[in-house]
């Protein structure tokens, strides 16, 4: 019963949302010319906001096909007069300041943001993204029941079908992802070698894009399947669709009544995308995180950042 209250809630929730977009026009002339700043004030403002993203380190599963990030302090790249000599790492000590030499092997690292011409070039880059590829629904469907006796079970059009019947149609231009709770054994290295995962089926994927003509998918793992020449993340690049890998946290947002933050670096021909994307629920949903005094500035810590030669990364 509280399953079912909490859908309806969260349902109301994104048909309220709905409903205040449709009357935008409206509202901004009501709200002498405040506009979407109402939006924010009356919905988003009290939102609960959930990170679905795991934080790039050194240390975290990669394709055995790119080399490991390194993260190293920055140093002077030449000469500065009175200021630094080239090679000096920077420091807060006689710089003030300390930055980071990210080696980033790859752009197909942690959480992703895949555009088409990852594989097909004739399509665009993630800096020819369009800038609507920004808030959207968020649809989650889980499989985690299926995998239990089946680590390689892949989402079917029953089950988007099935979810249909107990959430309603899935959202025209909404994200979708599929939830399996492969990331909670992140960051394990090992995680990269596996050869059975929790995995997208070509029909699911034809069956969301085709026929719910929603904006792109996601999942947990770092593939879409484990088919010998990956049928699925084939199909979608070479027809026009975007993806979302390795997605974090999916067991704390509900089936329906979000919308889901997207972010990412505006690489120039980037064929992959360091994505952030951040969850937006109602505000009585019980995971996530408010708008707070804390915001800013941001609170001070006891524990100063330095770099750990171990870690290979700055911690506290």
């Amino acid at each position: 019963m509280q399953r079912v209250s909490r859908r309806l809630a969260a349902a109301a929730s994104l048909a309220g949302l709905a409903v205040g977009l449709a009357a935008l026009p409206a509202l901004a002339q009501e709200t002498s010319g405040k506009g979407l700043w109402s939006l924010y004030d009356e919905t988003l403002k009290g939102a609960k906001y959930i990170d679905l993203t795991h934080t790039i380190t050194p240390k975290i599963p990669v394709w055995a096909g790119f080399a490991d990030p390194t993260f190293a302090p920055a140093k002077a790249g030449k000469d500065i007069e009175g200021y630094a000599a080239k090679g000096d790492t920077y420091s807060y000590e006689k710089h003030g300041f300390e930055a980071t030499d990210y080696h980033l092997p790859t752009d197909q690292l942690g959480t992703q943001l895949d555009p088409p011409a990852h594989w097909a070039p004739e399509y665009p880059a993630i800096d020819e993204l369009p800038a609507t590829y920004t808030l959207r629904p968020l649809v989650v469907i889980s499989i985690v029941d299926q995998l239990k006796d089946d680590p390689n079970y892949a989402l079917k059009v029953s089950d988007i079908e099935a979810w249909e019947k107990e959430n309603g149609e899935i959202p025209d231009g909404s994200v979708v992802f599929v939830r399996s709770d492969w990331s909670k054994k992140w960051p394990d290295p090992a995680l990269a070698t596996l050869t059975k995962f929790p995995q997208v089926g070509l029909d699911a994927l034809k069956f969301l894009h085709e026929k719910r003509h929603i904006l792109f998918h996601g999942h947990e793992p770092l593939d879409t399947d484990s088919t010998p020449d990956l049928e699925g993340e084939y199909w979608l690049m070479h027809n026009g669709y975007a993806q979302a890998e390795g997605v974090a946290n999916l067991d704390k947002v509900p089936a329906t009544g979000c919308l889901v933050s997207i972010g990412y670096p505006k690489f120039g021909g980037g064929l992959g995308g360091y994505a952030r994307y951040v969850a937006v629920c109602p505000s009585d949903w019980q995971y996530g995180v408010a708008i707070g005094a804390n915001d800013a500035p941001l609170p001070k810590s006891d524990k100063p950042l330095h770099f750990d030669e171990a870690a290979g990364m700055r911690v506290r």
